[in-house]
């Protein structure tokens, strides 16, 4: 029923519609079996409706078993049958199917629940319903409420999604960050984790998630592009570091030698960093557009307000570092507008007098304050760099001064570079992995996100599989 996975890459949420669902009261559980079933349509429940009152409920309580998954069947069940036959799969549908139809508003000789469901399900299911003698009906939102969200799907958007889930759920109106921030998280990743021959080691898990081997990952098979990410950014620093499973000399340096260019990584590592944050300003100033209007985008923090103060210190910082007077004016000119712009809007959200005043100048100290501590804490890309890069030469260091003394010192350099590069292999991948989420929780999203929104949590039970009877056909002689 749903399409949710064949849409169309977005930029957003899927868009929903406020919609009620509207039927005689004689056919009520005939249109509720059909939207359990569609599995499409999230149904408001009040918190005063009642709950475990109705018959199923007692009987699957009293049966004090564990429900099975719950289903529904298309006729009503007979009661004390299913609790006899310990039907608890059936007990447990019925119950949620009874709370619902509780929840009804009922005119007449009709009932209507409200609810959300998404615009490109609404036809499919208002026809469906439509055969049950019911009818979808489209409904003006709310003020003041906004619909669940709901993310598109695909393989990578799954992949890269926990990232998005573990801080919070994306809002309704804002933009979905899900591929960007999963492509500057395995980009951070791969910084930090350089070397090629670590990199192409996690290409092969990738590939054997991707397989489904062995048996016992295989709940783990959905995050395959996200480790694939992480290994092809991996392998592609370590070409430009000339680091293969450490400096072993296989490979050419590309670019640069960590351990010899530590500076020059550094700065590339905070250069890096300042455009991750122009990009999460760039998408703080239309999540805040959409989120309350163009007031809310120019005066916030996160905003353009907040942007200024970040461009602004940028230019100025780089009118120093070049000696350029005219440009480290303009860039204090500019980050003064921004602090301006946010003290503004501070002040307005504190409803002013001395009290707003004193909070609002502490609150213009912290932003610059953490703009520049946020800019300067993307240098842990190098540093880690250059601990992968330190552990990796340690272990070759030992190897080669191993293998010049005997046949039995080779076969002892050998474990070492196989124990050594196992040890750096994993905690460098955990050390990693945990330094790029947090730069991506506490540098990133601290600008994208303002608010949280709710999940999309649609009703879902399906309907119990049906079998038509198997007639015997017997020969007959005379």
């Amino acid at each position: 029923m749903t399409s949710w996975s064949d849409s169309p890459a977005r930029a957003a949420p899927v868009r929903m519609q406020r919609v009620a669902v509207v039927a005689p009261r004689g056919a009520l559980r005939d249109v509720l079996v059909r939207v359990a079933d569609a599995g499409c349509l999230e149904l408001d429940h009040p918190d005063d409706a009642p709950r475990g009152t109705a018959p199923a409920a007692r009987a699957l309580r009293a049966l004090r078993t564990e429900a099975a998954p719950p289903l529904l069947s298309l006729t009503p069940p007979d009661m004390p049958e299913l609790q006899a036959a310990g039907r608890t799969d059936l007990l447990a549908g019925e119950a949620q199917l009874e709370a619902h139809r509780a929840a009804a508003v009922s005119r007449g000789p009709a009932a209507a629940l409200a609810g959300w469901c998404p615009v490109t399900d609404v036809p499919r299911l208002g026809a469906d319903l439509a055969d049950a003698g019911g009818a979808l009906v489209p409904l003006r939102k709310p003020r003041g409420i906004d619909p669940p969200t709901l993310l598109t799907t695909s393989p990578v958007r799954r992949s890269f999604g926990p990232l998005v889930r573990t801080y919070g759920t994306v809002p309704y109106t804002d933009i979905d960050p899900t591929v960007p921030a999963g492509v500057a998280y395995v980009v951070m990743f791969g910084m930090m984790f350089g070397d090629a021959g670590h990199g192409a080691l996690l290409l092969l898990g990738a590939l054997l998630l991707r397989l489904g081997r062995p048996r016992r990952l295989a709940p783990l098979r959905p995050l395959w592009p996200f480790v694939a990410g992480a290994g092809l950014t991996s392998t592609l620093a370590g070409l430009a570091y000339g680091e293969f499973f450490g400096p072993t000399g296989v490979l050419p340096v590309l670019w640069l030698d960590p351990l010899d260019e530590p500076l020059r990584l550094l700065a590339s590592a905070v250069g890096f960093g300042a455009i991750l944050l122009a990009l999460a300003y760039a998408a703080g100033i239309v999540n805040r557009w959409r989120e309350n209007g163009p007031g809310r985008a120019l005066y916030a923090a996160s905003g353009i307000a907040g942007a200024a103060v970040f461009l602004g210190l940028a230019l100025a910082a780089g009118g120093v570092l070049l000696h350029t007077p005219a440009l480290t004016w303009s860039g204090a000119a500019l980050a003064v507008t921004g602090l301006v712009l946010v003290g503004v809007g501070l002040i307005a959200e504190s409803g002013g007098g001395a009290s707003g005043v004193l909070q609002t100048g502490v609150q213009l100290f912290d932003v610059v304050v953490r703009i520049g501590s946020n800019t300067v804490s993307f240098a842990r890309l190098a540093a880690f760099g250059l601990t992968h890069a330190a552990l990796g030469g340690i272990v070759w260091q030992a190897t080669t001064a191993l293998a010049g003394r005997g046949p039995l010192a080779v076969a002892a350099a050998l474990l070492v570079f196989l124990l050594g590069n196992a040890l750096a292999f994993a905690l460098e991948a955990l050390v990693a992995g945990i330094q790029a989420l947090r730069l991506e929780f506490y540098e990133l999203f601290s600008r994208v996100f303002d608010a949280e929104g709710r999940p999309f949590m649609p009703w879902h039970v399906p309907t119990e599989p049906t079998h038509a009877p198997v007639r015997h056909e017997t020969e007959v002689t005379t």
